[in-house]
């Protein structure tokens, strides 16, 4: 398949074949799997401390005629507290056991449980070859809510890579036709419940993906636009490509890294 290779004023440069990373088929149950597997990654052990809950003495003796035993005062044989008492007459409360009020938790969360999901490393690079190959079918970008041209796919010039300020991306996109999709991924909500108070305000949403091949001015200069992430080909994974395990992402390809892909032999 080929695609026009078009500069920062949509000027036709030049055409490019595509390598065979985008003819894979679609796979959701494959992205959607590595996906998961990624985020998983990112997740934090967490659990309760193996004394918590039992710090407190609670020892309550279920034989007859015993110093402070429960036997006799019509009351179950639940590990109890003691609150205070008056001559041999203890005051208890069952605040120790897990099916009492105050009580344990019965099964607390532990931080030996493995919370990372694996995936086997073809199914990952198939997902990858997958979320890739859907990014270039603007049937699908559409379906997932992007606002994209008539002209789309298309690759970007390798001066794109070049430009330096935001400003200058900024319009080289809005020349492109994607006035209306920056216009899009800048609106933000904010949360509801209680994400506001810790460090999650506002839901943003997601633009387009630029794909360079390597370190650039453009990384930085692209940075503070809202909804834009610039990726570089070699650490393309599948949420980048399909985030929330939704494929067909709008997808900006530089030449330069069309080519390291295909050189490089990139996710096969």
């Amino acid at each position: 398949m080929k695609l026009e290779i078009l500069g920062t004023s949509k000027d036709k440069t030049g055409e490019i074949n595509l390598p065979s990373q985008f003819n894979e088929d679609i796979r959701p149950d494959l992205i959607k799997r590595a996906v998961l597997a990624l985020q998983s990654a990112r997740r934090k052990v967490y659990g309760a401390a193996p004394e918590a809950g039992k710090r407190a003495s609670s020892t309550l003796s279920k034989r007859r005629r015993r110093y402070r035993g429960s036997y006799g005062f019509g009351i179950s044989r639940t590990p109890r507290k003691i609150l205070s008492r008056r001559g041999r007459r203890m005051f208890w409360v069952g605040a120790f056991a897990p099916n009492t009020v105050g009580g344990r938790r019965a099964h607390p969360p532990k931080s030996e449980k493995i919370l990372e999901k694996k995936i086997n490393k073809k199914e990952r690079r198939k997902a990858i070859r997958s979320a890739i190959s859907a990014t270039i079918i603007s049937d699908i970008v559409k379906e997932r809510g992007h606002i994209v041209p008539e002209t789309y796919p298309f690759v970007l010039d390798k001066k794109f890579e070049e430009l330096a300020k935001t400003k200058e991306v900024t319009d080289a996109l809005n020349k492109l036709g994607f006035e209306k999709e920056l216009a899009r991924a800048g609106i933000r909500t904010i949360r509801a419940g209680k994400g506001k108070s810790r460090g999650r305000k506002y839901i943003t949403k997601k633009g387009p993906l630029i794909v360079i091949a390597g370190n650039s001015k453009l990384a930085k200069a692209a940075a503070n636009i809202p909804g834009v992430d610039i990726a570089r080909v070699k650490e393309l994974n599948a949420e980048l490509l399909a985030p929330g395990a939704v494929p067909g992402r709008l997808t900006l390809w530089t030449k330069s890294a069309i080519e390291a892909l295909e050189k490089e032999k990139l996710f096969r």
